[in-house]
C-alpha cells in the first residue's frame, strides 16, 4: 500500500529524531539553559525505532532521515543505522548532525548506506559560531567537514539566516558552494526556539536571501529540483557545487510535501508547524499489531492540513509554535 493524505500526496520521506538532546545550545533553538530533557524511557527504543520504520516502508516510505536533537549524543547509533540499513526497502538513508561528534564513524556510516549528511553551520567564523551555539568546536565542526568532503558524501550545509547575527556570512557561506561540491542551503527563522516566545515575523525571507545572493552571483541561476524538495536551488558561474533557500517560515513548499515526523518520544506529526497527531510509543507498549498500528497511521495522515498555515491554525490560541526544534526533531 501506499500511505497517501487527503489531497493526493504520496508520503514517502520519514524525518525520525533518536534523541532531543543536543551538545550545542544554537540561540534560535533552544535557551542557553537548556530545555528540559527527558528520561531515556521516556524515548523510543531502537528497537521501537526499527519496527516502525518497518511498519512505514510497508506503506511506501522509501526515504529515512535521521536526526535529533544530535542524533551522536545518543549511545550506540552506528548499531541502530546499521539495523535500520538492512532494511532495504529504504532506498535513501541520510543523517543530520552538528559535526562534533561525527568524525570518527564517516567510515561506518558509509558501510550503513547513509548516502548523505546534512552538516548545521551558520557560520564561518570560529566567534560568529561560538556567538550563535554558545559553545567552543568551530574547528572541531571544519574538521569533520573536510574529512566528509574526503569520504566522499553528499553534503548539504544547513545555514539559519539570522538578523543582526550571520546575514552578513550569506555570501561566505554560498562561496563553499563556489570551492567545494556541496550544497548550501539557507533557512528561513522559524519560531521554534524553545521559549514560547512570540515570533512575529522575519526579515530575511526567501526573497531577500536570493535578492543577497545576486548581488555577490549576478549569473545565478535556477536548477531543477525534486517535485517534493523543500528548497529552491541555483548554480552560478563556475561553481562546485550549488545553493538553496528554505522557505521555512514563509512555507512556500507546502503543496508538494511527502514528509512526516517522528519525535524521539514516538509522537507522529504529519507538518511541522502542527501539532502532535499521533503517540505511536503507546501503541507499541500497549501491544497492539502492526496492521493496528498502520491502521492509526492513515487515519491521522488521511486527516493531513493542506500547509503549514492550517496546520498551525488547528493548533488553536492555547497551544502556540514555541518548542525547540530539538525537541521536535530537526
Amino acid at each position: 500500500m501506499q500511505l497517501t493524505d487527503q489531497f493526493g500526496r504520496e508520503i514517502r520521506y520519514l524525518r525520525l529524531s533518536v534523541t532531543d538532546r543536543c551538545n550545542l545550545r544554537c540561540f534560535y533553538c533552544m535557551p542557553e539553559e537548556g530545555i528540559h530533557f527527558l528520561p531515556k524511557d521516556q524515548l523510543l527504543s531502537y528497537e521501537e525505532m526499527i519496527r516502525l520504520c518497518g511498519i512505514f516502508t510497508s506503506m511506501g516510505v522509501d526515504k529515512i532521515r535521521i536526526t535529533g536533537g544530535e542524533p551522536f549524543v545518543r549511545k550506540d547509533l552506528i548499531g541502530f543505522i546499521g539495523s535500520l540499513a538492512d532494511n532495504k526497502q529504504i532506498k535513501k538513508l541520510s543523517l543530520t548532525t552538528n559535526g562534533i561528534l561525527t568524525r570518527p564513524y564517516l567510515s561506518q556510516l558509509k558501510a550503513c548506506r547513509i548516502q548523505q549528511i546534512n552538516l548545521s553551520l551558520d557560520s564561518l567564523d570560529a566567534q560568529n559560531f561560538h556567538k550563535i551555539t554558545r559553545r567552543d568546536e568551530f574547528d572541531n565542526v571544519m574538521s569533520t567537514f573536510h574529512q566528509m568532503l574526503d569520504e566522499g558524501f553528499a553534503i548539504k550545509i544547513n545555514a539559519v539566516v539570522m538578523p543582526g547575527i550571520n546575514d552578513h556570512e550569506i555570501v561566505p557561506l554560498a562561496e563553499l558552494a563556489m570551492n567545494y561540491p556541496v550544497s548550501v542551503r539557507f533557512i528561513e527563522e522559524m519560531p521554534f526556539n524553545g521559549t514560547g516566545s512570540v515570533h512575529a515575523g522575519i526579515k530575511w525571507d526567501h526573497v531577500r536571501i536570493l535578492a543577497k545572493l545576486k548581488s555577490r552571483f549576478p549569473d545565478i541561476s535556477p536548477v531543477p529540483a525534486a517535485p517534493n524538495s523543500t528548497s529552491q536551488n541555483y548554480t552560478f558561474y563556475k561553481a562546485m557545487g550549488d545553493v538553496g533557500i528554505i522557505a521555512a517560515f514563509s512555507r512556500t513548499f507546502c503543496g508538494t510535501c511527502d514528509r512526516i515526523r517522528i519525535t524521539s518520544t514516538g509522537e507522529m506529526r504529519t507538518c511541522l508547524y502542527g501539532h502532535n497527531v499521533l503517540d505511536l510509543k503507546a501503541l507499541l507498549r500497549q501491544g497492539e499489531r502492526d496492521e493496528v498500528i498502520r491502521d492509526s497511521i492513515v487515519r491521522v495522515v488521511q486527516k493531513r492540513a493542506r500547509d503549514g498555515f492550517e496546520a498551525e491554525k488547528l493548533r488553536g490560541t492555547n497551544n502556540p509554535i514555541g518548542e525547540s526544534m530539538s525537541v521536535i526533531g530537526g
